[in-house]
């Protein structure tokens, strides 16, 4: 759980000036989204057009909830992190509807609207206490008077003031007082619905972890079958291959040189294609060329050996930013999936060509994500089975911390997703 650093005087002195802000313009967005709702309440019979001004909405609302986010963290620091759009589910249309959907009833925003909302009632406030306190002050100055006041900002209501330097100067710091409490009992209050975790964050926070273990443990399990099989079919006969020839080279080195030269050539031959074989065995579990130059190099050379030709996009910028702002367990869990992803399309796909994209968003925030795309023209048809390439691919990203999202219609094209958390 957060620990709450101590709000001091000079951030309560901002709050006020972010409270005034809001006092003065909050209600002229709260007033927009208000009619929104009700005019696409009203036209939601009318060939559904009211739908559509509610999908806008959702996104008003979320607009204004990153907002209060942003404003409140870069206000007081820490939080439970930023505000961020569901993620899909599923392709097309309906996912896109369905996180749309999810959006609508997100909690985190709603507590960042009402947030809002609670900030916007308070800039009111303060907006009133700052010209009461104003007008005290010019009456202090000017040696006191009796006057009747009208307080404007409230709308059409006086008050019969008999001031006296004295009193009104008391009352104008009361009133500065006053404002000075509601900003921290603001922050207290903003604080409390964004920056402190609940129990279902932190319980949907406990269910991830063990997810991500959980994804670990079932892609180490696999590689280890993956390192078992590619060992014992390809590896290991060829080594006994190999000892097998030496034994009859050594047995004809005195009666045959010739046949004895021939089969240590052979043995030869097979050595060089055992070292081949544990060099890619070696390479599916560590590229050193990812860690000497790079992700961009090292997709560049997986691109170089795919049996199907690949477009690769990675982008200057992408492979700059991504050298300083993605970790290495994110930039080894892509890697890996786009190997995989393109061993399984020259596999089964029948595509003539896959394309390859890769981009680091949100570069330098502790939101910042790796995210890649492989697509192939292939015949589609792809599907997740246990133990599989595109099942090592899930366990890899899971355990990573990352969303995988894969779309392979029957008749193609296929095109697989990972997004991996860029933080260490």
């Amino acid at each position: 759980m957060e620990t709450h650093s101590r709000i001091g005087f000079g951030r309560v002195a901002l709050t006020v000036v972010h409270l005034a802000f809001l006092g003065a313009f909050g209600w002229a967005a709260l007033s927009i989204v208000v009619s929104l709702v009700a005019l696409g309440l009203s036209l939601v019979l009318l060939a559904g057009l009211g739908l559509v001004v509610l999908v806008g909405v959702v996104y008003l609302l979320f607009g204004l909830g990153w907002f209060e986010v942003q404003r409140v963290h870069g206000l007081y620091g820490g939080g439970a992190g930023p505000l961020r759009w569901q993620p899909r589910v599923g392709p097309g249309f309906k996912g896109w509807l369905m996180a749309t959907v999810r959006q609508s009833v997100d909690g985190y925003m709603w507590r960042a609207l009402l947030s809002f909302t609670l900030a916007t009632v308070c800039g009111v406030i303060v907006l009133w206490l700052a010209q009461l306190a104003a007008w005290l002050l010019v009456v202090t100055i000017g040696g006191g008077q009796a006057v009747r006041r009208p307080m404007n900002f409230m709308g059409d209501f006086s008050m019969n003031w008999v001031t006296h330097p004295f009193w009104s100067g008391l009352a104008a710091r009361g009133a500065l007082a006053l404002m000075m409490l509601l900003a921290w009992l603001h922050a207290v209050i903003a604080r409390s619905l964004l920056a402190s975790p609940t129990r279902r964050a932190l319980t949907a926070e406990v269910r991830t972890k063990t997810a991500q273990r959980e994804g670990a443990v079932r892609a180490a399990e696999v590689e280890r079958t993956r390192i078992e099989r590619d060992l014992h079919d390809g590896v290991q006969p060829r080594l006994v291959s190999i000892g097998m020839t030496l034994g009859l080279a050594q047995q004809k080195i005195d009666e045959d040189p010739a046949a004895a030269k021939a089969l240590i050539s052979e043995a030869h031959t097979s050595t060089k294609a055992a070292i081949t074989e544990l060099r890619q065995l070696a390479r599916g579990i560590h590229t050193s060329v990812l860690d000497d130059r790079g992700l961009d190099a090292a997709l560049s050379a997986l691109a170089a050996r795919s049996h199907i030709p690949v477009r690769l996009d990675v982008g200057a910028e992408t492979a700059t930013q991504a050298q300083v702002g993605a970790s290495r367990d994110a930039e080894a869990a892509v890697y890996f999936s786009i190997a995989e992803a393109l061993t399984n399309a020259a596999k089964h796909s029948r595509a003539s060509e896959c394309r390859v994209t890769v981009r680091l968003h949100d570069a330098g925030t502790p939101a910042a994500t790796l995210w890649a795309r492989v697509e192939d023209n292939g015949i589609g048809g792809a599907v997740v089975q246990p133990g599989g390439g595109l099942d090592g691919i899930s366990n890899r990203v899971l355990a990573a911390g990352g969303t995988i999202r894969l779309d392979s219609p029957h008749g193609g094209p296929t095109a697989l997703e990972v997004s991996v958390p860029c933080a260490s």
